[in-house]
């Protein structure tokens, strides 16, 4: 008889979204005609870039010919697009091999198929709050989460523990939700606690085309030492707006090995068995990215998304509301007012000045008080919000 994976009766129920989704219909139907403004969603609003498209339109034009047909990519990737990626980390100062970028539909997809690569007894920390896919894949995988708290007192940032349980450490920067990120030296701090415990860290830099300032690391690989303990994730979604045509990219470098085996080949083997490439028409919007208009018009649009940062992070100083993010994120993560909870919190923003945004107890106990506002909407939205924010809090 067939045993279903027990471990999914191990998951908690979220609350989160399904509660937003809930409390903003009932709103709705009690107060119909409101225009809300949507706040709390991580999903673009810009358009993908002209360079993007071209290059899409283009690749569609060539599945119409036989004689530039293409049918099946290779499973880890096409090689025009795993080489753009490696030349893209010069930028950064780093060296990366076409031979270890793999090519995904996406970071979220990737996040929970890495862990085919470690043994199910391999304890995962994460760092709370949480992006809560990392707590769900670990458990759904089977393995012990260790929760490691962070807050104000840090900035979101802990430090390693004192221990070596953990075999992998999931570590986002810049982080989701909090908008913090990690400096050299911190960074570093968790690299070498990897290398002296032997554990490897997942790097989830998703969000690194935000930073903007140039002391800040963008790529692990940045770290003397990453390259035998981290695996680098990221995603076309934020910083190109691939959210709805779906690419990411994971680093994986040859020195990363453990027990003798390298897991460079062993993801080589995985992507080879379980999956058959990214379409080519995707890979193709993603080799414009990284062309030089495609940079040009790129930066133009998460500058959009930067000052919507802007004008919101504006409004929290004029009230003298705690936060962190904004700056180099594209999330806010600020402290709700006057000690109130955050699904309070949430109800007041919703019933007083129609904004919905996100309730930090959603992404783990550590949340608890603190609210997440993501800088995806549109400017007008955005600068009607931060109006309408001001007045409240001034209350």
């Amino acid at each position: 008889m067939m045993k279903p994976n027990p471990h999914y009766a191990e998951l908690k129920d979220s609350y989160l979204f399904a509660g937003i989704a809930e409390k903003t219909r009932s709103y709705l139907e009690e107060q119909p005609g409101q225009r809300l403004l949507r706040l709390g969603i991580g999903d673009v609003s810009q358009p993908l870039c002209p360079a993007v498209i071209e290059a899409l339109h283009a690749a569609v034009d060539e599945q119409a010919s036989a004689e530039t047909f293409r049918g099946y990519q290779p499973e880890c990737g096409a090689p025009f697009l795993r080489e753009a990626v490696a030349n893209n980390y010069l930028s950064l100062g780093v060296s990366v091999s076409p031979d270890e970028v793999f090519i995904s539909s996406g970071a979220s997809d990737e996040l929970g198929d890495i862990l085919d690569l470690f043994a199910p007894g391999n304890a995962a920390l994460v760092i709370e709050p949480a992006y809560p896919a990392y707590l769900d894949a670990s458990v759904i995988a089977g393995r012990e989460v260790i929760h490691l708290p962070s807050g104000t007192e840090n900035g979101f940032l802990p430090e390693p523990p004192d221990d070596g349980r953990a075999g992998l450490i999931y570590l986002c920067s810049p982080n989701n939700p909090t908008g913090a990120v990690f400096g050299r030296e911190k960074l570093g701090r968790w690299v070498d606690y990897a290398n002296r415990t032997g554990a490897v860290i997942l790097f989830d830099a998703a969000y690194k085309a935000y930073i903007e300032d140039e002391s800040l690391p963008r790529s692990i690989f940045e770290i003397d030492g990453a390259r035998t303990c981290a695996v680098e994730i990221c995603s076309f979604s934020k910083t190109a707006g691939f959210t709805g045509t779906r690419l990411g990219y994971t680093v994986i470098p040859a020195e990363l090995t453990r027990s003798g085996m390298s897991l460079n080949a062993m993801w080589v083997r995985n992507r080879t068995t379980k999956t058959n490439g990214v379409s080519y028409i995707i890979q193709r919007g993603g080799a414009a990215v990284f062309t030089q208009e495609g940079r040009r018009q790129i930066k133009e649009q998460i500058a959009v998304y930067k000052n919507n940062a802007a004008c919101l992070t504006e409004a929290l100083d004029e009230c003298g509301v705690w936060y962190t993010g904004g700056r180099n994120a594209p999330y806010i993560w600020l402290k709700c007012p006057d000690g109130i909870g955050s699904w309070e919190f949430f109800d007041i923003l919703l019933n007083e000045t129609q904004i919905v945004g996100t309730p930090g107890s959603g992404f783990g106990a550590c949340g608890e008080g603190f609210f997440r506002f993501s800088t995806f909407g549109s400017p007008e939205d955005t600068r009607e919000a931060a109006r309408r924010l001001k007045r409240l809090l001034a209350k």
